[in-house]
């Protein structure tokens, strides 16, 4: 494994922790995003285009931005004022991170057995993904992006008569 393979499972890691270890709503979900951009880093370490291009466009640019929009929407972005920068529940949270990453280093460990030794090279390319979204699944990719900006545009007037109620 290489250096750099390191340096983004750190990134990864720590965007994770902080996600689940911090108190403030805003910069848990901007942990959250820095996370997802390390897994996309990742996959397109392990020469999975496609999913890492996947991630990036899906996640980083899209769903962590939405959280980001509801939470500064909805919420107001000021630190509890009960002090300091981590949860009360951080141990908690820590543990369940810990659970959840056992169970699937042990699935990852014990699956090592059956995988075949030499690993078949993909036969379908990003460059034909992009080729059939663009070509026969056209309609089910706008339909897929009109029901998302319909979800947006929904969000925000939810958010907007809460805040207006809420005054």
């Amino acid at each position: 494994m290489s250096f750099v393979f390191y340096i983004l499972a750190a990134i990864t890691l720590a965007g994770g922790l902080a996600a689940v270890l911090l108190k403030n709503m805003v910069h848990c979900a901007l942990a959250v995003s820095i996370a997802f951009a390390g897994l996309a880093f990742l996959f397109l370490g392990l020469d999975a285009q496609f999913a890492g291009f996947a991630q990036i466009l899906v996640y980083v640019g899209a769903v962590a931005i939405l959280v980001v929009f509801a939470i500064l929407l909805t919420r107001s972005s000021d630190t509890p004022k009960d002090g300091g920068v981590f949860s009360r529940t951080w141990l908690a949270g820590l543990v369940v991170a810990a659970a959840v990453f056992a169970v699937i280093g042990w699935a990852v460990l014990s699956s090592v057995g059956g995988l075949p030794h030499e690993a078949a090279v993909p036969t379908v390319t990003v460059l034909q993904i992009g080729q059939a979204l663009m070509g026969p699944y056209v309609l089910p990719l706008e339909i897929v992006a009109l029901l998302l900006t319909v979800a947006t545009i929904g969000a925000v007037i939810v958010a907007i008569h809460e805040k207006e109620d809420a005054k």
